[in-house]
């Protein structure tokens, strides 16, 4: 046992036994390797990455190895979902240098924190042209010992250099009206027609181009924006990046054709990918998208859930083949894969449809590998739609659609008797409140009570066990009863997005204070006070070199861009106008960017399109049990739409409660006893109405005229 063991990061614990001698990140290694003068060895990872498994098995639990390793270097080891900020600070500095980036990240440290030298996987031997680790060890130790003046002046060159970079603001500029429209342009000419998605190999689903465009379809009627959202949502519907036994999706593709997974599932993916199917559905009423969504759901309910609330990080690609003895080594993608044998015995005289429907091959149909580890296996796809498989069996669409169901729900419980990948059972908090936007809207949208069951049980768990309600802040990780790291940006950006829809699904006002006070929280501890957020709070980062603003949007939205669409939404629900100056701000801050460089920042080009929009409220008055309430609810929430803010007022200690937030809600109640809706557009409100097509009437007519 090294230093890790006691530690909640289930990635640290997987290398606790190791021989080396790992610390954590922190003063008693930055201590160490100041007092023998020896540099730092930092390796960053996450517990469910492939490569820092292989690496781990080739070189950390190689006794030789670690000798060299603690013989010459204090061993430090990160967790990057843990931290972000250190990765995202070295992760720029490797990239800056033109070591590579990537996971596990390998870099070779002086004593006071400097970068000098690194890379991301070093194999046991040298190969694929690149040296053995133990070489790269030998070779660094050497350097050190020889020119270590040197070595010591790049690294402060280098430091200086990411310093700098993070201090960038980049121009300002005010949002026009013609950038959304120029992002839509630059996607669709990115857009890859033949197989859905953009760019080429290896392809992520990059929910926050989806989001843009979805936004963009509703905000304006733009049907090309909604056609390349929704092709790229069936085509990954349609692939092997779907599970098409569980629901969920994997990190990414290897291939162009969504074939191929990379089998990881991560919490921040299927989030975020239930919010835009669930758009989909609004935009299109495509059931396929709305399936997708319930599936998807249903595997972080079943999955990734805590039965006292919260949701697990993720689950990795890795498991040990089913039959093999527990000792054997993990194999990518052997908990998901499936021979046509197998499919045969569970499913009988049914696997033939169900082969046909999903593309399994008797041969196998997943590609060859160096490891052999798809050999004869199927990577199961939608290879033919149900309507096909229903004529090839002479079956009627609904026959064969309820056998598939049958096999799925079959092979489901199959698979649930083999060994399992591990599970990143550590909490969150930013990634929580993307699955709390999920749930929310899955309550909205599809009206299902168990979504907003496990909403509410989410934010109760946040709040209990992540924020102090005496100081306002929040911790980044909750893990085995701990909650640690103090708060980055993104906790609170995303936890108060999730927040606000939450309230538009209940309409609890204590979701929209808390909000509002996370939102509060944000500008006093990471606003650089132009409009952009560092990542580490104003008083914490003592042991970073640099404090980075996080202005990029990625596989996760930034901060900056959930911020702005926040204070957005905010402005209107709690009648702030101190609020919309705000996210003006914060436009202006990214303008630069978003006119000249649109697709980094997709999810804050969306916000810019409901800055331009004239503000729009709807506000549903009466006792919301009552049926005719339900009805205007469910209106709403039927279609994309232009952006507007929905309110509930309902009588009782919750009107009060709202009214305190918003005043303008005040006179709004029932007319003669009966739910009432409220329709205003800049601040000039249609008649009070019950009548539910006049409702209808006037939500379309608002659209049509656009």
């Amino acid at each position: 046992m090294n230093r890790l063991s006691g530690e909640k990061s289930p990635y640290l614990l997987q290398h606790a036994d190791n021989p080396v001698d790992w610390y954590p990140w922190g003063e008693e290694a930055f201590a160490k390797a100041r007092s023998e003068g020896k540099p730092l060895f930092l390796s960053i990872g996450y517990a469910t990455c492939h490569w820092c498994h292989v690496m781990e098995h080739e070189s950390f639990e190689d006794v030789e190895t670690a000798r060299v390793l603690n013989s010459s270097f204090v061993a430090v080891k990160v967790d990057r979902e843990e931290r972000p900020d250190v990765d995202r600070l070295y992760m720029a500095a490797a990239n800056g240098a033109g070591w590579g980036g990537g996971w596990p990240l390998n870099l070779f440290l002086t004593p006071d924190l400097k970068p000098f030298y690194g890379g991301t996987y070093f194999p046991p031997e040298a190969r694929w042209g690149r040296p053995s680790f133990v070489e790269v060890l030998g070779h660094v130790a050497r350097t050190w010992s020889e020119q270590r003046a040197e070595v010591e002046a790049d690294a402060g060159r280098l430091a200086e250099a990411v310093a700098a970079h993070a201090a960038e603001s980049g121009e300002r500029a005010k949002p026009e009206a013609g950038w959304p429209a120029a992002l839509t342009a630059s996607l669709a000419q990115g857009y890859d027609e033949a197989h859905g998605g953009f760019g080429s190999a290896p392809k992520f689903p990059m929910p926050v181009n989806l989001r843009f465009l979805l936004d963009e379809a509703g905000r304006t009627g733009d049907k090309r924006a909604l056609e390349l959202a929704a092709g790229a949502l069936r085509a990954m519907g349609r692939g092997g990046v779907y599970d098409q036994v569980g629901g969920g999706f994997y990190r990414y593709s290897v291939d162009e054709a969504w074939r191929v997974p990379h089998f990881e599932k991560m919490l921040y993916d299927n989030a975020q990918l239930i919010v835009v199917l669930l758009q989909a559905y609004q935009g299109t009423r495509d059931a396929e998208f709305s399936r997708l969504a319930r599936e998807t759901l249903d595997y972080c309910l079943r999955d990734l859930a805590r039965p006292e609330g919260g949701f697990y990080s993720a689950e990795d690609a890795d498991s040990v083949p089913y039959g093999a003895p527990a000792s054997s080594r993990p194999s990518e993608g052997a908990f998901y894969l499936w021979k046509a044998s197998e499919v045969v015995q569970a499913l009988g005289p049914d696997a033939a449809l169900f082969s046909y429907r999903f593309g399994v091959e008797d041969a196998g149909n997943a590609p060859e590998d160096p490891h052999g580890e798809f050999s004869g296996a199927n990577i199961l796809h939608g290879a033919h739609s149900v309507e096909e498989a229903a004529a090839r069996f002479k079956l009627t669409r609904a026959q064969a659609r309820r056998t598939l169901e049958a096999a799925r729900k079959t092979l489901l419980e199959r698979r649930g008797a083999r060994p399992r990948p591990l599970r990143d059972e550590k909490v969150l908090t930013s990634w929580n409140g993307l699955m709390l936007s999920a749930l929310a809207k899955a309550a909205s949208v599809l009206e299902d009570p168990r979504a907003l069951a496990s909403a509410e049980k989410t934010a109760r768990f946040l709040r209990q066990s992540l924020f102090d309600a005496k100081t306002g802040r929040l911790k980044h990780r909750w893990a085995s009863g701990e909650a640690a790291v103090d708060g980055l940006a993104e906790d609170y950006a995303f936890l108060a997005q999730g927040l606000i829809d939450l309230y538009e699904a209940s309409f609890d006002p204590a979701w929209l204070e808390w909000a509002l006070e996370l939102t509060a929280g944000l500008e006093a501890r990471h606003s650089d006070g132009k409009g952009g957020y560092f990542q580490s709070p104003s008083d914490g980062g003592k042991d970073l070199l640099a404090r980075f603003s996080d202005d990029h949007d990625n596989v996760e939205p930034s901060a900056a861009s959930v911020a702005a669409m926040n204070l957005l939404r905010l402005s209107q629900l709690a009648e702030r106008p101190d609020l919309y100056k705000k996210a003006l701000t914060v436009l202006e801050r990214h303008g630069g960017v978003l006119r000249d460089s649109p697709r980094a920042l997709p999810m804050m080009m969306a916000a810019v399109g409901r800055s331009l929009e004239k503000p729009r409220q709807v506000v549903v008055a009466g006792a919301l049990s009552d049926p005719a309430a339900r009805e205007m609810l469910r209106l709403v929430h039927a279609r994309l739409r232009p952006p507007l803010s929905l309110l509930a007022v309902e009588p009782g200690p919750m009107r009060e409660r709202l009214v305190k937030l918003n005043p303008l809600v005040r006179g709004m109640g029932p007319v003669k006893g009966k739910p009432t809706a409220y329709v205003c557009v800049n601040f000039s409100c249609e008649l009070p109405t019950s009548d539910l097509e006049t409702v209808r009437r006037l939500l379309d007519g608002d659209k049509e005229a656009r």
